[in-house]
């Protein structure tokens, strides 16, 4: 029964806040009348209320700029983790354009949808993601590609870093800061959640969205760390596969750091 309280609980507050600030996150794109980012850490903070999300943050968000951040990626909700407490633009895969309600949302949000399977299209993408690093956006990448299950970090694709490379030369700047990010979800009611739980808060592969939305709502209470690393630096001459290992390295050691501190209970 304080499951489905929870449920209902959660969505009524995430349908009347969107109700409210979608309508105002397109006037204030088309008008220009605030910070676009303003209103989307909005939405993201009433998201993760209604889920009963805690966000601790440890370090801080690189100032330098073009930035692009390398995250490692375990569900839809760090999406929100992430964006609540920055001013984030984000690359998301072009299957969420076409979810409900969260896709017209992510578009509000200016998000950039990439399609990785056809490959006369990534040059057109990666341009745009460059033109926005140009611009001075913030960029978020996921760069393993997909989720994990949150015990494991995925290798990061290479690949994905070529904007970095584009927006050096085509945007007429030098170099791009490249800064590693881990996310972890590490307690559950306050209790540690273990290899075991920690699916709890994943979100892998072909699983169904609704029913891990509900099963989060009806949970409550999961606690998720973000650390930001040390920004890379990404000029002309520098290796993608390189620049992809030592992001690879940092997040990895961030995200151990993450999970031994949540079971041991400091």
């Amino acid at each position: 029964m304080i499951g489905w309280m929870r449920i209902g609980l959660g969505v009524l507050s995430v349908a009347a806040g969107s109700a409210v600030l979608a309508p105002l996150q397109a006037l204030a794109l088309k008008a220009r009348f605030t910070n676009e980012f303003l209103l989307p850490r909005a939405w993201h903070r009433l998201i993760l209320r209604a889920l009963g999300m805690r966000v601790s943050i440890h370090g801080a968000m690189s100032s330098q700029r073009p930035l692009l951040l390398a995250s490692n990626h375990i569900s839809w909700t760090d999406v929100m983790v992430l964006g609540s407490s920055n001013d984030l633009a984000f690359i998301a895969k072009s299957e969420m354009a076409g979810w409900p309600v969260l896709g017209s949302l992510a578009r509000l949000q200016r998000t950039i949808f990439i399609e990785r399977e056809r490959r006369r299209k990534s040059g057109e993408q990666a341009s745009e993601i460059a033109a926005r690093l140009a611009a001075g956006d913030a960029m978020v990448l996921f760069a393993e590609g997909t989720t994990s299950d949150g015990n494991l970090l995925l290798p990061f694709k290479s690949t994905l870093f070529g904007a970095a490379s584009i927006a050096i030369a085509e945007g007429g700047i030098e170099k791009v800061f490249i800064q590693p990010v881990a996310i972890a979800y590490t307690r559950l009611h306050g209790l540690p959640m273990g290899r075991q739980h920690r699916t709890v808060a994943a979100w892998i592969g072909d699983m169904d969205l609704v029913p891990h939305i509900g099963r989060l709502l009806a949970e409550g209470a999961v606690d998720v760390e973000v650390h930001f690393g040390e920004p890379l630096e990404f000029h002309a001459g520098s290796s993608r596969k390189e620049v992809a290992r030592r992001a690879e390295e940092q997040v990895y050691a961030m995200m151990q750091k993450a999970l031994r501190g949540g079971c041991s209970g400091n």
